[in-house]
């Protein structure tokens, strides 16, 4: 329990979090399957995550589990469940065919306050031949004792307070990015438009000038010229200041495998990166591919509902390739000059265009989508 207890702590990424709980769940009470889920307010769960089970049997599963059955019960009644069989139960409704069989339960809500943040239940207790512990039901019965319960009702209880606290941490961090990003947008306005505002002003005093004052009106154009580099200055420090630093240090392709494995940590869908034969780019092409594979992660992520986001760059016939694809609910393409905007769709054509490269999108309902920029080299 120590041992469980401290490996908690230890994370402070939410999805990390929730691995470490079940892991240490099933370790603790020799299950065969441990599974927590975090309930979201559409009926479904935002995150869940299991041990016990194969990436090829989850894939084979299917989607998310909705909260219904048992599942519900312990959301929406915030008690523990301890059965000799749950598929005997009257609240059970089945489940996928890939899914495994899970005979005896033990579950407990994870609660924080008089909120239930998540449901934690293990599944399948192992029995060993010939053992016989005390406290345990009759034969035919639960394989989950009292002190399992105990058990997992203390892992439930710290469980709450490391998933809180990885949530915290989250949401300061991201408030820590938006306060950046503010910092960065009013310094670039104050010292930016300062500078254009001198710069036409400058201007208009040497248009009055050109023609009853040739010697100074070439004055106020050097000075009109010297405004104009120091606002370029200004430019290129922000965009320096705003390019990611790990861009900088260890170039596209490390920054974007860092990238998709924290999304892969954070979110339920499967998030992948292979990268093959690419050569580094120039500065503004990787700053460029990133932002828009950045763009395209977020939109599948967030708004597709997919169970797979695949992100791939490789070399193809003399150029870069970025190519980011979903299996989520896809959207009509005609209908892109509505939703492009709500997509970004507009900015990563912008910034495949600024570079010379060229981006193009291939979706429909129900089907996914696919967005592939390629850019000259690599």
């Amino acid at each position: 329990m120590s041992s469980a207890l401290l490996a908690m702590s230890r994370h402070l990424e939410v999805r990390d979090v929730l691995k470490t709980i079940v892991a240490s769940a099933r370790e603790l009470l020799d299950a065969e399957y441990a599974a927590l889920g975090v309930p979201d307010d559409h009926g479904g769960f935002a995150q869940f995550v299991v041990d016990g089970v194969s990436d090829e049997q989850w894939r084979a599963i299917g989607p998310l589990p909705r909260q219904h059955g048992i599942l519900a019960a312990m959301l929406q009644e915030a008690k523990a469940e301890r059965l000799a069989d749950v598929r005997k139960d009257p609240r059970f409704e089945g489940w996928p065919a890939a899914h495994p069989e899970l005979a005896d339960f033990l579950g407990l809500p994870v609660r924080d306050g008089d909120e239930v943040i998540g449901a934690l239940f293990l599944a399948n207790k192992r029995r060993p031949a010939g053992e016989h512990s005390p406290g345990r039901e009759p034969r035919g019965g639960c394989g989950f004792t009292e002190e399992d319960e105990e058990l997992l009702s203390i892992l439930a209880q710290h469980a709450a307070i490391a998933l809180t606290n990885a949530r915290l941490y989250e949401r300061s961090r991201e408030l820590t990015i938006a306060e950046e990003r503010s910092r960065l947008a009013h310094e670039l306005h104050d010292a930016v438009s300062q500078k254009l505002f001198s710069l036409r002003l400058t201007a208009q005093a040497a248009a009055r000038l050109v023609d009853r004052d040739p010697a100074r009106a070439k004055g106020e154009l050097r000075r009109v010229a010297a405004l104009a580099a120091e606002a370029a200055d200004e430019l290129r420090a922000a965009v320096v200041e705003l390019r990611p630093a790990a861009l900088d240090e260890d170039g596209l392709v490390a920054t974007l495998r860092t990238q998709v494995q924290v999304l892969d940590r954070a979110h339920t869908a499967r998030v992948t990166f292979t990268a093959d034969g690419v050569r580094a780019l120039p500065s503004a092409q990787e700053e460029a591919m990133l932002r828009v594979a950045q763009e395209a992660l977020h939109n599948a992520l967030r708004h597709s509902g997919a169970r797979r986001v695949d992100v791939t760059l490789e070399r193809r016939g003399g150029k870069a390739v970025l190519r980011v694809a979903d299996d989520g609910r896809g959207f009509d393409p005609r209908s892109v000059r509505r939703a492009g905007r709500h997509l970004g769709l507009v900015s990563m054509r912008d910034r495949a265009n600024g570079v010379g490269g060229r981006l193009t999108v291939e979706s429909a309902p129900g089907k996914g989508t696919t967005i592939e920029m390629e850019v000259p080299g690599g």
